[in-house]
């Protein structure tokens, strides 16, 4: 199945038409007709092989949504027609004892959880390309139903902000009554102010821009801390029972360790870059923990489009068109926007004249099918 999209062929290179093939449906999966995918700040650290681990070309997009055109000989939960959605995993063996406990985000088999775009995360490395295209094939285990209550333009960045700022919450125990910290009011703390006020904890969002309050506020939170009023944070030392904090850079942590109550977490989502000089002093007389997580598993990707249709939560989105896509990720170089990017499909297959200048690219491998009942 031929299909077209766009993607960087080379680090530092923009975006261009491109065509593929995608190998035909198989058993146990599902085709899906791609209406909207976001964009994620993890497509521009791919796309700028920032974690020194890209696979070119690279064809990005793990914020995907869509409707079901087919169906293979085994599938269950989905028929022609379904609103669906795929997150940031297409595949994991299924076997493991991460996977076993729906943590396929964790896959210690053979070739680990198979990401949407960008290969697996180990194992081969085989390339696979993401939501940047008209269509995609993904194993019945990976498809998302989609609630009536949420549009397809806003479901794509609860697939990725949304899972990943409410899977630590799950996790480590956010209780009603407790106050949570959300540190960097960007695309992923935006969300996870609301995901907080859902689940019943008093938030206090900390952000270094002042401007930002107004709007910080009518998210829902209950505070706004400036982190650079030395005043303020002074005041607010050991008031937080958890921080999810989403900052995507390496910065000075220990600020907001001193925010942190005995017997409190820390929950690091954003900053996969490491930090200078963490004082250990006031993690250890105050047994305060400091802990990563990493997106989450189907389950509870499915768990939080369900609450995101019950109380209403929806990212700030600003729907644009496919041939934007270089200036957006230069808008995201150059600062965060206060929204999500959400691609409309529509302008990728209505795209004449870039189809008319695609390039071809290798077709993507996927392996063989494991895990699964036909």
């Amino acid at each position: 199945m031929q299909v077209y999209g766009y993607g960087v062929t080379e680090k530092g290179s923009n975006f261009v038409p491109v065509v593929f093939d995608r190998t035909d449906l198989r058993a146990g999966e599902v085709a899906i007709d791609i209406t909207h995918c976001g964009v994620c700040h993890s497509d521009l650290h791919q796309v700028d092989n920032d974690w020194g681990n890209t696979n070119y070309p690279c064809v990005p997009g793990h914020e995907i949504a869509g409707v079901v055109t087919a169906i293979g000989d085994g599938v269950k939960k989905f028929k022609v027609g379904d609103r669906v959605g795929v997150g940031c995993m297409i595949d994991s063996c299924q076997e493991c004892e991460s996977c076993r406990n729906n943590d396929e985000q964790y896959c210690s088999g053979p070739k680990s959880c198979t990401l949407t775009y960008n290969g697996t995360k180990a194992g081969d490395g085989s390339n696979t390309y993401g939501g940047y295209t008209d269509s995609i094939i993904v194993r019945e285990e990976f498809v998302l139903k989609v609630p009536d209550a949420i549009s397809n333009e806003v479901v794509g960045p609860i697939l990725c902000a949304g899972i990943t700022t409410y899977q630590p919450m799950k996790h480590f125990g956010l209780k009603k009554g407790d106050t949570l910290g959300v540190a960097g009011i960007g695309g992923l703390g935006h969300i996870a102010i609301q995901i907080g006020k859902a689940l019943g904890a008093r938030v206090v969002a900390l952000t270094t821009s002042p401007g930002k309050r107004d709007e910080i506020m009518k998210l829902g939170a209950d505070d706004v801390l400036i982190t650079t009023d030395a005043e303020a944070m002074a005041n607010a030392a050991q008031s937080l029972d958890m921080m999810v904090n989403t900052i995507p850079v390496k910065h000075d942590i220990n600020p907001y360790v001193t925010l942190m109550k005995p017997n409190s977490m820390l929950l690091l989502v954003g900053n996969m870059n490491g930090f200078d000089n963490v004082e250990s002093g006031p993690l250890v007389f105050n047994r305060i923990g400091i802990a990563g997580s990493l997106i989450g598993g189907i389950k509870d990707t499915q768990e939080i489009l369900d609450l995101c249709a019950k109380h209403d939560i929806a990212p700030l989105t600003k729907v644009v068109t496919i041939q934007e896509i270089d200036a957006i990720y230069d808008e995201l170089r150059n600062g965060n926007p206060r929204y999500r990017h959400v691609i409309d499909m529509k302008s990728l297959k209505d795209d004449a004249d870039g189809k008319g200048k695609a390039r071809e690219i290798a077709s993507p491998t996927r392996g063989e099918v494991v895990g699964r009942a036909a």
